[in-house]
């Protein structure tokens, strides 16, 4: 454990500068991404660029919030994420939008994931294989803005093989859940049947659900930017992260596109459940076990409020008053006390006034 004490966060405080701070630099970040997209040649690449800006603004808002970890620069911070989440994201949509089902090319697109936390690397030729390739440069300039951000980090090499394998993780899930539907279940279970010694507490799909989330990594970033950390830190935020507070995020995110996946046939973590209870009692358990973890790292105030500001965010997405989804809903509100229910009514008024 570092020496350095445990430090307080004002809960109103993070929210106000969160609000204030920090969303005005996402949206800066993302419109120089979005105008860059404009640029792409190809019209398939250029529109799923910028959708997946768009409509996936969101996902660079809430994983911002690690711009406000503790001792962090903030504007470096949102640079790093943004465009991690970007990468992420465009990916997300080539490997699910265009018709493609070829494992070979969604495994060379995703080493982009891995090698935008290689500053010194190479980069591969991530659309060898697919069928669309002629994006001007685009997923090239995200990989080389996010390595030019790690150069400087005094305690990145202390997290490096951590967030690589958190990367790797996710590049696989990303990978085999969108080959063809007659295969990508078996092809994932054969997958994730190592991992479930490891993690015995919770099932194959949610160890996938885990995998899913860059959140464990934006952590890692921001908390490498201290000098003084140390490798029982870094195994302490990857243990927390991982399942748990990774877990916790993704299968948020199933919950609330529960109906739609059903009514698509999408693939959805959480319609492996064996019913509504099922669902509600799995849950609250990655909550707890989320809020645990917090407690046991050194910015606890801090941590304990992504776990619940995780819970606001998803639960006050509109997909949420479905009436499956309302019933759970109100139980993971009623059962985490009032700062969670604050927090959903600002998310909420966010929302309302277009600003989540």
């Amino acid at each position: 454990m570092s020496i350095v004490k445990k430090r307080s966060v004002n809960r109103a405080a993070l929210i106000y500068n969160f609000v204030t701070k920090v969303f005005p630099v996402v949206k800066e970040e993302l419109m120089t991404w979005l105008q860059r997209a404009e640029l792409i040649p190809d019209s398939r690449l250029c529109s799923q660029a910028q959708e997946s800006i768009r409509l996936k603004a969101f996902h660079c808002q809430g994983g911002s919030i690690y711009a406000l970890y503790p001792g962090a620069n903030l504007r470096a911070t949102v640079r790093f994420i943004v465009a991690y989440q970007t990468i992420s994201d465009y990916l997300d949509n080539l490997v699910d939008s265009l018709d493609v089902e070829n494992e070979m090319a969604f495994a060379q697109l995703h080493l982009a994931m891995e090698e935008a936390l290689l500053p010194k690397s190479n980069l591969s030729d991530y659309y060898r294989y697919y069928p669309y390739q002629e994006d001007g440069g685009y997923l090239e300039q995200l990989v080389r803005t996010c390595q030019a951000s790690l150069k400087d980090l005094p305690s990145f090499d202390l997290v490096q093989e951590t967030v690589l394998d958190l990367a790797r993780l996710y590049s696989k899930l990303q990978t085999y859940k969108h080959l063809a539907a007659a295969q990508r279940e078996s092809v994932m279970l054969q997958w994730i049947e190592p991992y479930t010694k490891l993690y015995p507490a919770i099932t194959a799909w949610e160890f996938a659900a885990a995998t899913g989330s860059t959140l464990g990594i934006f952590c890692l970033y921001a908390a490498s930017q201290d000098p003084h950390l140390q490798e029982d830190d870094v195994a302490e935020i990857h243990q927390a992260y991982f399942p748990w507070i990774c877990g916790l995020h993704i299968l948020l995110d199933y919950f609330i596109d529960l109906r739609e996946d059903r009514e698509t046939g999408q693939l959805n973590f959480v319609a492996y459940y064996a019913g509504s209870e099922r669902v509600a009692a799995r849950l609250k358990l990655f909550v707890r076990k989320s809020l645990e973890q917090a407690a046991s790292l050194r910015f606890v105030k801090f941590e304990r409020a992504v776990v619940q500001g995780l819970l606001a965010m998803y639960l006050s997405d509109g997909k949420s008053q479905d009436r499956e989804i309302r019933v759970i809903t109100k139980q993971l509100l009623k059962s985490n006390g009032v700062g969670v229910r604050v927090l959903f009514w600002l998310c909420c008024q966010l929302r309302k006034h277009k600003r989540l």
